[in-house]
């Protein structure tokens, strides 16, 4: 137990040290001064014996009177009675305190000192308290006790401030809960705010990414027979930077790929980038067949690789090649339909987006990012084109154009009724799945660029607007003279007729200019030109070949005197072997004019849908009256004897049409040799199918090919499309009525 304070105990509520709340009874008999009267004085004891009274009293009397000197308790006292009363309240403790006292100095305020702990009290009940020490010299005399200055008392000094845990606890909590709080919030911002900032920003390096090619659209025929279609191949590549021995790694390719081991050594050189850095690709060869391809791959050599490719393959070779076209290595429509089309055609690559792992697992992640957008492949084309016919046609052609040297030939063959293109051949020709070899006037399509001056094929427009207008009748005759002079200029007949008159037949069955020139007269010039507008002439068909010409009519303000007996014959007329067809087939439709076209319908490459093309410009030019005399009038030519068209005529059928002779324009400017043309229909009583055949050559042979190739091509139509034999023969024409 620690010692007892010697700070005298203060009251807790008046802060003044404790002593009785009365003077105690008895006193001591040495001094006089009152003494402890009771237990409640003994606890009031303090460690000097003596009672907070004694103290009291000491502090009012302040010095002894007698001797003037401040008392002390030593002197005042000569012993403890309360001892054994104290020892009673420490529980048996006290004997522990028994022992010399040495006593202090009062301090002025009368503030008592601690003395060191009494000896402890013994067990024997009867053992006396020993009398207190005194020291030698015997008794000091007691100074005069006076009162003593009354001093304010002073505040009482405050207990130090502990640390308050609760507090602390407070504060801790807040400040761990302040930080949750926050962490949550920059959870939320993290997980809904900044979500695909975050995502995206380490997910490049995870994320595939695979080209979905989608094929082009495929060119077939009416019937769906294929004239140009892709098929799936390989190209192969090289890594210059990775091949390791260029000469060993081309001769290993060159009998695979087909190319000079040369050529494939050059390739795979190294070659600087304009930014900086080595090419690392280089095309060795595009459309590789896939079991090629294969056998590349299984070489396995350094800095060699496949990728997937689309090759355009062409069946028929050269099978309406100037008019299907042809397609880059990159799947670009260059020329012909192909080019015209490419928007069409042309599909939209698709592409997948997924995160993959690394190395050896490379792979799609489950549950990671994946996106897919499909590829859109691209619409086909249906042309109006018969593969078949087609095929005979150019055989006919090619081998009638055989006969002459130099020579550029076209033909055409047209559906009356719906304008639509049966054939369209054009000489030369090519072969469209490779067409590097040919020079680029052999891809031209004739038909549509070939210009020129039509010559007697467009005197059945004469005719035809001569009739419509009332000028002539069927049944018209006319003296007609062995020349005509228009201006400067002199036409002749080829066919005198000495002046003699002639029917309308007789006239378009020996191609007179001199009648032809009179009719066109009392035409006169304006509705002449108005009636070549109607045939569809001077503007492009809008047939569907890209790059068709337009032709050229003679404006009015133009004409010169001699362009009234050179426009009627049709000279100083520029025209197209398709525009001149789509002439005789209004004809050949009862004197309605219908758009020529080559695209039947289109098929979507998304669901299948056929999408029909546009109605064909349609417009009335002739009667239906004034169609069939004209269709009777150029049947003459193929039937009277002696006419120009006798070769064109098809065993068992009835054939109206007209031969031609002209001049082939480039830029403008007449070209040397002739225009040899021949233009008819067939069955001549009910029209189905106009061939048009125009040749030119060098020598002037062209006359002499194109009826005999027109009688091959229609005859093939007719019996190709199983049209009946006419039902009759054809009238007895009169050329020289009496």
């Amino acid at each position: 137990m620690p010692p007892r304070s010697d700070e005298p105990r203060r009251d807790p509520t008046t802060g003044s040290r404790r002593g009785p709340s009365r003077a105690g009874r008895g006193g001591d008999p040495r001094t006089g001064e009152p003494g402890i009267g009771g237990i409640s004085d003994a606890r009031a004891y303090t460690p000097r014996g003596r009672t907070i009274r004694e103290s009291g009293e000491e502090r009012a009397g302040g010095r002894d009177e007698r001797s003037g000197q401040r008392r002390t308790p030593r002197a005042s006292r000569s012993g403890d009675p309360f001892r054994p009363a104290l020892q009673v309240l420490d529980g048996g403790r006290a004997g522990a305190r028994a022992g010399r006292r040495e006593a202090a100095p009062v301090a002025r305020a009368g503030v008592i000192r601690t003395v060191p702990a009494r000896p402890a009290w013994t067990d024997d009940d009867d053992e006396e308290l020993a009398p207190p020490r005194r020291r030698a010299g015997g008794r000091t005399p007691r100074r005069p006790e006076r009162p003593a200055a009354r001093r304010p008392a002073r505040k009482p000094r405050r207990p130090p401030k502990l640390a308050e845990p609760r507090r602390r606890l407070r504060l801790g909590t807040m400040l761990v809960l302040a930080l949750f709080v926050t962490i949550g919030i920059r959870l939320v911002f993290l997980q809904a705010v900044d979500t695909p900032a975050y995502a995206g920003g380490g997910i490049d390096s995870r994320l595939t990414r695979v080209d979905l090619p989608a094929p082009r659209g495929a060119i077939v025929d009416r019937t769906g027979a294929p004239l140009a279609r892709s098929v799936e191949a390989r190209y192969v590549f090289a890594d210059p930077t990775e091949v390791k021995d260029r000469a060993t790694t081309a001769r290993l390719l060159s009998p695979l790929l087909g190319v000079p081991a040369s050529e494939l050594a050059e390739k795979m050189k190294r070659r600087g980038l304009p930014g900086g850095g080595e090419s690392q690709f280089q095309y060795l060869a595009r459309g590789v067949d896939i079991p090629k391809a294969k056998q590349i791959e299984a070489l396995d050599l350094a800095g060699i690789g496949t990728h997937r490719d689309e090759r355009r393959e062409v069946p028929g070779g050269d099978l309406a090649a100037n008019l299907v076209g042809f397609v880059s290595q990159d799947m670009n429509g260059l020329e012909g339909l192909e080019a015209r089309y490419d928007d069409v055609l042309q599909g939209k690559d698709g592409r997948r987006v997924y995160e993959a792992g690394q190395g050896d697992l490379d792979a799609p992640i489950p549950g990671g990012y994946s996106q897919t957008t499909p590829a859109k492949p691209g619409s086909s084309l249906v042309l109006t084109i018969d593969r078949d016919l087609q095929y005979q046609v150019q055989q006919v052609l090619g081998r009638q154009m055989a006969q002459t040297r130099g020579s550029v030939g076209a033909a055409v063959v047209l559906d009356v009724a719906t304008g639509e293109v049966l054939a369209q051949a054009s000489h030369p020709s090519y072969n469209a799945a490779n067409p590097e070899p040919s020079r680029p006037t052999d891809r031209e399509d004739a038909a549509t660029s070939f210009v020129v001056e039509p010559g007697s094929v467009h005197k059945a427009i004469t005719f035809g607007a001569a009739l419509q207008e009332g000028v002539i009748t069927p049944d018209t005759t006319l003296p007609v003279p062995n020349t005509i002079t228009k201006g400067d200029t002199t036409f002749p007949d080829t066919h005198p007729a000495n002046g003699r008159r002639m029917t309308l037949p007789g006239m378009m069955a020996f191609s007179s200019n001199v009648g032809t020139i009179q009719i066109a007269d009392e035409l006169g010039r304006d509705r002449l030109i108005d009636y070549q507008k109607r045939f569809g002439l001077g503007q492009p068909t809008g047939e569907g070949m890209p790059g068709e010409a337009s032709g050229r009519l003679l404006p009015a303000d133009e004409w010169s005197d001699s362009s009234h007996g050179s426009v009627p014959i049709g000279h100083s007329v520029d025209a197209t072997p398709l525009q001149m067809a789509a002439a005789y087939a209004t004809i050949a439709n009862n004197g309605t004019y219908v758009q020529p076209h080559l695209i039947k319908e289109v098929i979507s490459g998304a669901d299948g849908k056929r999408t029909p093309a546009g109605p064909p410009v349609t417009r009335p030019v002739l009667s239906p009256a004034n169609a069939t005399a004209l269709r009777t009038i150029l049947e003459a030519v193929t039937t009277v004897d002696g006419a120009t068209g006798v070769a064109a005529a098809v065993p068992g059928y009835r054939v109206a049409g007209k031969t031609g002779t002209g001049w082939r324009l480039v830029d403008g400017e007449k070209q040397p040799g002739e225009v040899g043309s021949f233009i008819g229909m067939a069955p001549a009583e009910k029209p189905r199918y106009v061939v048009a055949v125009f040749v030119w050559s060098p020598g002037g042979e062209g006359g002499t090919v194109a009826a005999p190739a027109f009688r091959e091509m229609m005859g093939f139509t007719l019996r190709h499309y199983r049209v009946p034999p006419s039902g009759g023969k054809a009238p007895k024409f009169e050329v020289f009525p009496q």
